[in-house]
């Protein structure tokens, strides 16, 4: 079955991966992230393919993150098979993000959680008018993982914070704006950019004379079929958002949104005390820790340890059952107030897991 969920095909030189579960929103599974995997380390090796391009099939998403209602039933059994997974993930969101031939993402709908580490860590980021891109994981008591901290931490000023605790959806315009896409392409224009790509850097069964090679020639052809995003909102907002986001705890950045006097920074202030207390302020954590952090591998290795944490807090299992399982909207956060969790609570989001980190012997600088 998960072989069905992840198609690949090969149109002229270009690796196509399609992800398959539309009614799931394509949400990973490990065997999804296995075959995208494996298929990436096929390719590497094949020279008849010169780029790979990733999809989501229907018209709802790219992907819609990891398969939560998974993660649920394996925390309440104990952890082991979500650790196992989240390894196998963040290992292959650093493969994306070296892969030594142009990765091309179509980041069309909603793109989120694992979503955003399939597709944002890529070479050519490409959204669309239909773009929905957040790191929704205060929501559910997780930190940001798939490489989101690292990529947040590096948005302009203190926006990708802002973006982290409250789990804001940005469309097409903010997501170039913040670094996490490249290009912006009509949804109605992708088939046929898909086409043009596999035309352009080589025809049938790698036979025929290509028009170029590598990412030069992906950016070539993208920006045939490129346009202008309409408007985005983040960038006229940095003046507030950078000035309260940039305190040194959750609770003196919402005290600083409510005093603002600007709707939107009382908005997100009351989006943020409906989030696990406990995860905002790991996420808090481990955003400032992400900005000093050198490599993306070296901040998949904390995520890890972060996701492993969560997985023994009460706040993960009752966040997907609030927001996925009963669908009340109503998490009861153990501790339910900012200042009921400790230094000590969040120290241990630090702690190497129980079965090793994320690299182990394998390394990751």
């Amino acid at each position: 079955m998960d072989e069905q969920h992840v198609l690949t095909d090969r149109q002229g030189s270009v690796g196509r991966l399609t992800l398959n579960r539309p009614r799931a929103l394509n949400a990973l599974t490990h065997g999804m992230v296995s075959a995208i995997s494996e298929a990436l380390t096929a390719w590497e090796a094949d020279d008849r393919v010169r780029a790979v391009v990733i999809s989501g099939a229907g018209e709802r998403g790219l992907c819609a993150g990891g398969d939560i209602r998974a993660i649920y039933e394996d925390a309440r059994a104990g952890g082991g098979a979500s650790a196992e997974f989240w390894r196998d993930e963040y290992r292959l969101n650093a493969y994306i993000a070296r892969y030594p031939k142009p990765y091309v993402a179509f980041m069309d709908g909603i793109v989120m959680g694992g979503g955003v580490g399939i597709s944002a860590h890529g070479g050519v980021r490409i959204v669309t008018e239909r773009s929905a891109v957040a790191m929704p994981e205060t929501g559910i008591g997780l930190v940001p993982d798939v490489g989101g901290t690292y990529l947040l931490s590096r948005a302009p000023g203190e926006v990708g914070t802002h973006l982290a605790l409250t789990g804001a959806v940005v469309g097409a315009a903010d997501a170039l704006w913040c670094g996490l896409a490249d290009h912006f392409v009509r949804a109605e224009r992708l088939g046929a950019l898909r086409g043009a790509l596999g035309d352009a850097i080589g025809g049938g069964e790698g036979e025929g004379e290509a028009e170029g090679d590598g990412v030069g020639a992906v950016r070539d052809v993208v920006a045939r079929y490129a346009g202008v995003a309409p408007e985005g909102r983040l960038a006229g907002d940095r003046e507030w958002i950078d000035g309260c986001y940039a305190a040194d705890t959750v609770e003196e950045i919402v005290d600083r949104l409510y005093g603002h006097g600007h709707p939107a920074a009382k908005e997100a202030a009351e989006t943020i005390l409906t989030r696990s207390p406990t995860a905002l302020k790991a996420t808090l954590a481990s955003l400032r820790a992400a900005r000093a952090l050198p490599t993306l591998e070296r901040v998949l290795e904390r995520e890890y340890r972060a996701s492993c944490a969560a997985l023994g807090t009460v706040d993960l299992v009752e966040g997907i059952r609030a927001q996925v399982i009963d669908k009340d909207r109503a998490p009861r956060w153990a501790p339910r107030e900012l200042s009921g969790v400790s230094e000590a609570e969040v120290s241990r989001f630090l702690e190497v897991p129980v079965g090793g980190d994320l690299w182990g012997e394998c390394g990751g600088s």
